[in-house]
């Protein structure tokens, strides 16, 4: 065909099939048999992260976890996930996406055997640490499989699935996660939280053999492994100290830390800007962030992530210590949320084809209502807060973040080159899970400080703390709205004079 094989994306399905070559759409014969095989990876990424949320009054009681423990159970594998993902999308890149899903889902699956069987919260700690991990290496590849997969006239609507399943999966792991705990599988407790997801990642990997593209390799592989170095530090320096700080005093390392961030990241992206000159791959491909388009739906992407799930986590704290719920039932309590989410997610996707990016600003507004009002009701309530009272404000939030988020992603990543797929997926769900774990410490410690001593704190003071957290979460939904609307204005056809 005059072209040489090393540039010609080609794909395979395994289990004996033979190579054949994709159609000239580039789509991959079994695209949409492969779309619900990759996105149970994502699902299952985001449940662990937010399933532990329902379960933390229990961890704390029969491990003995302290405050600063929880925090680290939670936010360590928000740490890992984040940081490695850049490196995970550039694995993916140059070793192949459909090799580093199936590598990903069956050592995450590995990784969650461990967290069950931990005896003691440190053991936890750690086994959430490689979670993580695992976690960074099987996510970017969804989306990477996803935008080689399928052609640019299909590609929105997948990837808007992606973003329904990110939703669903962290509100699900607040619903299912009560339920698990509530009904005591086999007596396992707590540990069913991560025990379940060993039968279902072995089986996603045998289903991933059958449906999972190949694609041949475009350059040599190569490795950077001082720019994953670099950005892996330069992020562990702002979460450790945001994650441990409060517990700490905010002794003078934290501040340390937080200053020392700038400079390695500074110095760390002018080094991949040279590689990239130098005509090397770096681990961050700085040529993305020339379509405007990437980079305000990255910052809208940070505001919005940060709010969200932010959200969530103090939401749990005050339907089980504030308000008593059981774990069931502060989970069902996220049924309605999820719901909506589920439902916005769906039929924005009609809207998004229609009115373009404006809806992302419409859903993201929607939510900063949800905010504002949950505040508003938090700080009349008082001592007479109950949690019928949040239903509608979670809603809101819901139908507002389950708008705009799935049309987010897609709208990013539509016109991405599926030869930097990885990469752009990595850097995309970092600047996500990054921002959702930063929220999650950052606001996390400022209910907490409202707050005061969760020993002495009753009814008004859950109120009062979530009313503070919600203010600020609703401060970022609104950056994230304005962000949006920038974005729907890039998109807008401009006239010819």
């Amino acid at each position: 065909m005059g072209r040489s094989r090393a540039a010609v994306p080609s794909f395979e399905s395994s289990g004996g099939m033979s190579r054949q070559e994709a159609p000239p759409s580039g789509a991959h014969p079994l695209r949409w048999v492969m779309l619900p095989v990759v996105l149970v990876a994502m699902f299952m990424a985001q449940f662990d992260l937010y399933v532990v949320n329902v379960g933390l009054p229990v961890l704390q009681r029969e491990l003995g976890a302290s405050e600063a423990g929880l925090e680290l159970i939670v936010g360590g594998y928000a740490f890992t996930y984040a940081a490695g993902l850049i490196t995970g999308g550039r694995i993916g890149d140059q070793f192949g996406h459909r090799r580093a899903f199936l590598v990903g889902m069956v050592l995450f699956g590995l990784a969650s055997l461990l967290c069950g069987l931990a005896a003691t919260s440190t053991q936890l700690v750690a086994f959430r640490l490689i979670h993580g991990l695992t976690a960074a290496l099987l996510v970017p590849q969804v989306l990477a499989l996803i935008t080689r997969a399928f052609p640019p006239a299909e590609r929105t609507n997948a990837l808007s699935w992606f973003g329904v399943t990110m939703g669903v999966g962290a509100v699900a792991g607040q619903v299912l996660g009560g339920v698990l705990l509530n009904f005591d599988v086999l007596g396992l407790g707590w540990r069913t939280i991560f025990l379940i997801n060993v039968p279902i990642a072995l089986a996603t990997a045998v289903l991933g053999l059958r449906s999972l593209p190949r694609h041949d390799r475009t350059e040599p592989a190569s490795f950077d492994l001082i720019g994953a170095v670099g950005i892996t530090t330069a992020l562990g320096l702002v979460l450790v100290p945001l994650v441990l700080g409060r517990g700490e005093g905010w002794a003078p390392w934290t501040w340390i830390c937080l200053a020392l961030s700038i400079p390695t990241l500074v110095l760390t992206l002018f080094r991949e800007r040279t590689l990239e000159r130098r005509g090397g791959r770096p681990i961050v491909p700085l040529a993305l962030f020339s379509r405007a388009a990437f980079t305000v739906g990255l910052g809208a992407s940070v505001a919005l992530f940060a709010a969200f799930f932010s959200e969530v986590f103090t939401l749990t704290l005050v339907l089980q210590n504030g308000l008593g719920l059981t774990p069931l039932w502060a989970g069902l309590m996220f049924a309605p949320l999820g719901i909506a989410f589920a439902v916005a997610s769906i039929c924005a996707k009609g809207a998004i084809a229609r009115r373009g990016p404006a809806v992302i600003a419409f859903g993201a507004g929607l939510a900063v209502i949800g905010f504002f009002t949950l505040t508003v009701i938090s700080l009349c309530a008082g001592t007479d807060l109950a949690a019928w009272m949040l239903t509608g404000p979670m809603i809101a939030i819901g139908l507002g973040n389950g708008t705009a988020v799935p049309a987010l992603i897609g709208t990013v990543l539509a016109k991405i080159d599926p030869l930097h797929a990885g990469a752009a997926a990595g850097v995309l769900t970092t600047a996500q899970q990054f921002s959702s774990a930063m929220g999650i410490a950052a606001i996390g410690a400022v209910f907490f400080t409202a707050l005061g001593s969760s020993a002495n704190a009753d009814t008004a003071s859950y109120a009062h703390a979530l009313a503070v957290a919600s203010l600020c979460g609703g401060v970022s939904a609104a950056v994230g709205t304005a962000l949006a609307a920038k974005l729907a204005s890039l998109h807008r056809p401009h006239r010819a004079p």
